[in-house]
């Protein structure tokens, strides 16, 4: 474990590492947690996800009919539920509520684990800014370049290092919060706001005033009920 007990109060000490234990649980928890896989075979790989414009129009959502409507219905006995589901080619799966793939935790960001991920993030922005505070307290107490403290010196160069790095990484962590923050308060994904015009529901075609349909779509949530029940469906999300 970290320490700068030599520089830092006991307590801050304690709280510090305390928070590393807590990461290394939450990232071994989000690493092997199921974001809300759905099970389905490779027939369904490629094959667009319908989700209804208003959750009080339908409560389950089934996969589009493809060429192999018997293998469609067999599914569906089965109990398939795809809320949003959007198709992960890295985990070669189906993702109920699909955010994104998450490359550095080797996981998919979805329904089950999306509240839980932003908690992590909020996790590692405190952690860091912990770790920048106790190590400036630790560099601006030892700056001496006396021969007897090369020891010392050294290890003033690594904190003011690592120090530099958590402070980059604070930084753009508290802007990823804010992101998702966003979506949360209202009701899209990340992949949904990137590939907006691979799925059909945030599609509004652009009428000309000659009543013919022009190619330019505009973006439409129909996900978006208000900032206080979006945020109520994120919260409560089943982990």
């Amino acid at each position: 474990m970290f320490t700068f007990s030599a520089v830092t109060s006991y307590l801050m000490d304690i709280v510090f590492n305390i928070e590393i234990v807590m990461l290394i649980v939450g990232l071994y928890r989000i690493m092997l947690s199921d974001p809300g896989f759905v099970r389905c075979d490779s027939s369904y790989h490629e094959m667009p996800v319908r989700s209804p414009l208003n959750e009080d129009e339908a409560h389950i959502e089934e996969l589009e009919p493809s060429t192999h409507p018997t293998q469609q219905e067999s599914h569906a006995e089965e109990g398939l539920i795809v809320r949003r589901g959007r198709y992960c080619k890295y985990c070669d799966a189906y993702v109920n509520g699909f955010d994104h793939h998450c490359p550095a935790f080797g996981n998919c960001i979805g329904e089950k684990n999306h509240f839980f991920f932003v908690l992590l993030l909020i996790g590692f922005v405190i952690s860091e800014a912990s770790y920048v505070a106790c190590a400036s307290q630790f560099a601006a107490r030892f700056q001496t370049i006396d021969e007897v403290k090369r020891v010392t010196s050294a290890s003033r160069s690594l904190a003011i290092s690592t120090m530099l790095f958590s402070l980059f990484q604070v930084l753009w962590q508290v802007v990823f919060i804010m992101w998702h923050v966003y979506c949360a308060c209202f009701n899209i994904k990340t992949d949904e706001w990137i590939n907006w015009k691979t799925y059909p529901e945030f599609q509004v075609q652009i009428i000309s005033d000659a009543g013919l349909p022009q190619t330019d779509l505009q973006f439409k949530n129909p996900y978006d009920k208000g900032i206080l029940r979006n945020l109520k469906e994120f919260l409560t999300a089943k982990g």
